[in-house]
C-alpha cells in the first residue's frame, strides 16, 4: 500500500510513526516547491494551508490567494510530483480568520491542517525552513526508539540576504530562536494556539509539559532548523506589510527598518527584524540542506525567478577591521545584560533558564 494510508516503516526492527507535516503558506515562492520535495521521503502526508487572514490584503489577491504563483506551483507539484498522493491543498474563497479564541494571530489555519491530519506526529514547518536530511532521520529515529516523546522543539539558523550570511540577535539568543515545531498527534489531540504553537492531548494536557525533547536537547544532537525568512528582498518585502499590518503595535515601524537596514545596509548592528534588539551578520561556512542547494543554483541559472538581493555592502561590512569587533561586544552586552536584568551573578539566569524550560527534555 502507497500514499496517506502506508502502514508505518520499519527501520532496524523499529516502526518509524507517520508524520503528518503541516504548512501555512501565502506568496512562498520560490520556496515552495523546494520545500515539499525536502519533506517528500519523510511524510505520510503533508497538508498545505494556501492563504491569508484578513490583515494580509497588502500582499494578497482580492479574495485573499498568494500573488506570486504559490496555488499554481502547488496544484503542479500535486499532478507532477506526488505520485504516492501525499500532498493535500487546502485553501478557501475569502480571507482566513485572523485570531483564535485567544487572540492570538494564524491559528485557524494552523487548525485548517490540524483537524484533517492522520499522522502520529504533526510537524509545523513553514515553507522557508529546511532540516538536512540526516537531522530528520534522527528525529525518526527517536521517536521510533521512544513512542513517550510527545513534542519536540528546535534551535534556527536564520540566513539573510544569501545563504552565506547568517543573523543573529540578543532577542534570538533569549529564546526566540528556539521553536516548537514537532507534536504527538492522535484522536482526541487538539491544536491549541499557534503563538506560541501549542498542543494538548485528548485529555487536555500541553505536550511540551509531559515528555519534551526541548531546543537544547535536540541542538546537543546536532539537530537544527535552517530559517531562509530573510533570504530574499521579495520575502522581505511581503512578509513586513503583513508583520506591520497583524502586529501595528510591535511592529509598526518594521517596514521602515527593513528599508534602512535590509535593502540598505544603514546600521550593519541592527539587521534582524527583531529590530529593537542589537543584532550581526557573519559568514555561514557549514553545509545547507540539499534542496536549498538545488533552490539556489536554479534561481541562479534563471530557472525559477526569484530577486536576489545585490550584496555587495555585506562583503564591504564584513571585510572592515571593526565589524567583528564589534559583533564580538554585542555577544559579550548580551551576555551581560542578561545577568544586569536577572539582578544576579550570571550563572544563576542560565540555571534559571533551564529550570524553567521544563525536566522532561531528553
Amino acid at each position: 500500500m502507497s500514499g496517506p494510508q502506508a502502514a508505518s516503516r520499519v527501520v532496524g526492527g523499529a516502526a518509524i510513526p507517520r508524520v503528518t507535516f503541516g504548512i501555512i503558506v501565502l506568496n512562498g515562492e520560490p520556496f515552495t516547491r523546494y520545500c515539499l520535495r525536502s519533506l517528500y521521503p519523510f511524510a505520510h502526508e503533508i497538508i498545505v494551508v494556501e492563504g491569508g487572514h484578513e490583515d494580509t490584503r497588502s500582499v494578497t489577491t482580492p479574495d485573499g490567494h498568494s500573488v506570486d504563483g504559490t496555488l499554481e506551483v502547488l496544484e503542479q507539484f500535486c499532478r507532477d510530483e506526488d505520485p504516492e498522493g501525499k500532498v493535500k491543498v487546502v485553501t478557501r474563497d475569502g480571507f482566513w480568520p485572523k485570531r483564535d479564541e485567544l487572540g492570538r494571530s494564524r491559528t485557524p489555519q494552523s487548525r485548517a491542517y490540524a483537524d484533517i491530519a492522520t499522522g502520529d506526529y504533526l510537524w509545523q514547518v513553514d515553507i522557508d525552513e529546511f532540516y538536512r536530511a540526516r537531522d530528520m532521520e534522527r528525529v525518526l529515529a527517536m521517536l521510533a526508539d521512544d513512542a513517550t516523546i510527545t513534542a519536540m522543539s528546535f534551535r534556527t539558523l536564520t540566513f539573510w540576504g544569501d545563504v552565506d550570511y547568517l543573523v543573529d540577535c540578543w532577542q534570538s539568543r533569549r529564546g526566540d530562536n528556539e521553536y516548537h515545531r514537532l507534536f504527538k498527534w492522535g484522536p482526541g489531540y487538539r491544536y491549541v494556539t499557534h503563538e506560541p504553537p501549542t498542543v494538548c492531548d485528548a485529555d487536555g494536557r500541553e505536550l511540551r509539559k509531559q515528555h519534551w525533547v526541548d531546543a537544547r536537547a535536540s541542538a546537543a544532537r546536532g539537530i537544527r532548523l535552517f530559517h531562509y525568512s530573510l533570504l530574499f528582498p521579495w520575502q522581505v518585502r511581503q512578509k513586513m506589510l503583513i508583520y506591520r499590518d497583524e502586529k501595528p503595535g510591535s511592529c509598526a515601524d518594521i517596514v521602515k527598518w527593513a528599508d534602512e537596514n535590509y535593502f540598505e545596509l544603514g546600521n550593519p548592528y541592527r539587521v534582524h527584524n527583531h529590530f529593537r534588539s542589537p543584532s550581526w551578520l557573519e559568514r555561514y561556512r557549514g553545509h545547507h540542506p540539499e534542496q536549498v542547494r538545488v533552490m539556489m543554483d536554479d534561481v541562479r541559472a534563471g530557472r525559477v525567478s526569484a530577486e536576489l538581493r545585490a550584496n555587495a555592502d555585506v562583503e564591504r561590512v564584513l571585510g572592515t577591521w571593526w565589524y567583528a569587533p564589534g559583533r564580538r561586544a554585542l555577544m559579550m552586552g548580551d551576555y551581560l545584560d542578561r545577568a544586569r536584568t536577572a539582578g544576579r551573578h550570571p550563572r544563576s539566569w542560565w540555571r534559571r533558564r533551564a529550570r524553567a524550560r521544563g525536566r522532561g527534555a531528553s
